[in-house]
């Protein structure tokens, strides 16, 4: 089972709205429209709505209701960056996202800890052979991130 693919921003958002209509979450939604708008544009001139190839970026920041907490920052470029409980997964491919999700919403991402070296990370695994790791900072997980621990 592939990720469809999700041309735009607009489209992920779309796909993100969805998963939360099926899981009867809150969803919220910012747009950022315009080069003068978006975070990586930092070198765009002020009212400067295209860039200089002629397209109109778009990002959004999307926050979702309910346990976990997630938010999701969608790039023009074709990436995005989901925080689950404040564990940050950065460049995670536009198509990947609702796959992303699915996992989280769907009960498979889980809390794996480590004696050596020590740390504990939060694994999302997706489809197929993918999965995506982030080590968590904070030594005081949230009551999901606590409810998640395999071992």
């Amino acid at each position: 089972m592939g990720n469809s693919h999700l041309p735009t921003t607009e489209a992920v958002v779309t796909a993100i709205r969805g998963i939360a209509d099926e899981r009867g979450l809150e969803c919220s939604v910012i747009d950022d429209i315009g080069a003068d708008q978006t975070s990586r544009r930092t070198s765009a001139a002020l009212f400067t709505a295209l860039d200089p190839d002629g397209s109109l970026p778009h990002e959004a920041h999307v926050e979702l209701g309910g346990s976990p907490a997630v938010s999701v920052r969608v790039f023009p470029e074709g990436d995005a960056k989901i925080t689950i409980e404040g564990v940050e997964f950065e460049d995670i491919p536009r198509d990947s996202v609702p796959g992303f999700l699915k996992s989280v919403y769907g009960g498979l991402a889980h809390v794996k800890g480590r004696f050596f070296p020590p740390g504990q990370w939060l694994v999302v695994p997706l489809p197929g052979d993918e999965s995506y790791k982030e080590l968590i900072m904070d030594t005081a997980l949230s009551p999901w991130l606590a409810r998640s621990i395999r071992s």
